[in-house]
């Protein structure tokens, strides 16, 4: 149960039900992260705006490496809601549960690029130690390794994002569907 008032699918009306609606149609069905902002339908909105710009839009990281870095921070912020649904939406490309589970407990442990290493540890560091000196470092490293400011200020996007989604699904109490978060449209 939330820890503030959400209004279920069944008994939105007026611009929630269109909101609720259209995330339906085009996501198959309505995720809980969705629901706890029901009593601002206009935050959905922007919310679903934002999403889909950093995960979905053209970028030089794929959609794999985005998906990554969202159960690499969700993992270190004990965030059990999105490292589930990011889980499922990584395993839809790496279609191996093995590796995520590794992935979501030391990213260290699994055969990555040099690239994905330094894109998850920077996951952790900025979303662990914001403001520390390894941030830059690990960005050093990226641009050594050939990754364009374009990519590194993606990851930064996907960091921030998650971090920021955490925030809400954690303080909020926000509970995994009964699905366990299978089931949507990637």
């Amino acid at each position: 149960m939330s820890r503030i008032k959400v209004i279920q699918e069944a008994d939105a009306t007026g611009r929630l039900k269109e909101v609720y609606d259209e995330i339906v149609l085009k996501r198959g069905k309505l995720a809980e992260v969705i629901k706890i902002q029901s009593l601002r339908p206009e935050s959905i909105v922007k919310h679903i705006d934002l999403y889909m710009e950093i995960m979905f839009s053209k970028s030089l990281l794929s959609r794999s490496q985005r998906e990554m870095i969202a159960v690499v921070v969700s993992a270190h912020n004990h965030c059990n809601y999105c490292v589930t649904h990011h889980a499922e939406a990584l395993n839809h490309y790496w279609k191996n549960e093995k590796q995520i589970e590794l992935l979501t407990k030391d990213f260290s442990l699994l055969k990555l690029s040099e690239q994905d290493k330094n894109l998850c540890a920077y996951a952790v560091a900025l979303t662990k130690y914001p403001s520390s000196n390894t941030n830059n470092e690990i960005i050093q490293k990226l641009k050594l390794s050939g990754t364009p400011d374009e990519a590194i200020l993606d990851a930064t996007l996907v960091i921030s994002y998650f971090n920021f989604v955490n925030r809400m699904v954690l303080g909020l109490g926000v509970e995994l569907e009964t699905e366990k978060g299978t089931g949507y449209n990637y």
